[in-house]
């Protein structure tokens, strides 16, 4: 049997995202750094699908945000990056305990909100779930996209330290 290397700053690493999310799970509602991060290409986003009628410009705000981790880990598993593939799950995972936190604030919309092109504001997921006729749904969609958050969080960690060994599988 072929002894393993481990890359210790790999598992490191993993270990330190794992105390993050730990901190992040604990109080959902704190904004952390990464949400500061993750505004960037939200209202990109926004600006992006402007272009495909108003419903997928607000839209467009999550689908950036969720689009930019997507791409890079895509980016590094065809690169055969899988560990960085597997951080930028984490940063996925942490993108949609963001989005959890707006589809339930849809109906009591008492979020702050940012409007970067200085004119006044839509809540995208009050706007978004009344057009589906879901408004009322606010809190399950939202327990439920924070659940898919934790789930995609917790597969990053495992992910994260099964590929700090060295191994050829990997």
């Amino acid at each position: 049997m072929k002894a393993r290397n481990v890359n210790y700053f790999k598992a490191g690493f993993t270990a330190a995202i794992c105390i993050y999310g730990i901190v992040i799970a604990r109080d959902v509602d704190e904004f952390r750094f990464l949400d500061n991060v993750d505004l960037i290409p939200h209202e990109a986003g926004h600006m992006l699908f402007s272009w495909f009628g108003e419903f997928l410009m607000v839209l467009g705000g999550t689908l950036g945000q969720l689009f930019v981790p997507i791409a890079l880990g895509v980016y590094f598993y065809l690169r055969k990056e899988k560990f960085s593939a597997a951080v930028t799950l984490f940063w996925l995972g942490q993108n949609f305990i963001n989005v959890s936190r707006y589809v339930k604030d849809a109906q009591a919309m008492e979020l702050p909100l940012v409007s970067l092109g200085g004119g006044d504001s839509i809540h995208d997921w009050n706007y978004i779930l009344l057009r589906l006729n879901l408004l009322k749904h606010d809190q399950g969609i939202g327990n439920t996209v924070l659940g898919l958050a934790f789930v995609i969080m917790l597969l990053s960690g495992v992910l994260g330290f099964m590929y700090s060994f060295d191994r050829e599988e990997y």
